[in-house]
């Protein structure tokens, strides 16, 4: 096994240690790591994450599931501290149901998801609960259509 992608396993294997069968490993390889967890374990598993390195969120996103009748919300989280780190981006996702779109922010872990989950808000309509700012930032101060990146949204002039 290359040293690097033992780095990785290692990683992933001291949270399945920690979380059991809270968690899910969805794939390990070189300098890419995915765990997935219910709504209710990811603040404590991005809590383990920031414990083993890992302490910026440099993106962070939403996907519209209407077949499942779900949202995913994935954070990819990086380390800038650590050397032996720098390469890996550290993936954390949840799912949630469309008819209850809320989930505890990941701000007072991350204070880096702050304009992420804000980006997510606006183009989904996910309510980051806890979140300081949940408000409009890059759709038009007088949009009131549907969050545009809900695939119920259909483009002006395409309906």
């Amino acid at each position: 096994m290359p040293a690097k992608l033992a780095t990785e396993n290692q990683l992933a294997k001291s949270l399945k240690d920690q979380f059991k069968n809270k968690i899910k490993e969805e794939y390990v390889e070189s300098n890419r790591i995915k765990i997935s967890t219910s709504p209710e374990n990811l603040k404590n598993l991005a809590i383990a994450v920031k414990e083993l390195g890992f302490e910026q969120v440099m993106s962070q996103g939403g996907t519209d599931y209407p077949e499942n009748n779900v949202y995913r919300i994935e954070y990819h989280i990086i380390c800038v501290s650590k050397k032996k780190l720098r390469s890996i981006i550290f993936s954390i996702m949840t799912e949630i149901p469309k008819d209850k779109p809320e989930i505890e922010t990941l701000i007072d872990v991350f204070p880096s998801a702050e304009f992420h989950e804000q980006e997510t808000f606006e183009n989904f309509g996910i309510t980051f609960i806890g979140h300081p700012r949940l408000e409009k930032l890059l759709l038009p101060e007088d949009w009131d259509d549907i969050p545009p990146l809900r695939k119920d949204y259909i483009l002006p002039g395409r309906g």
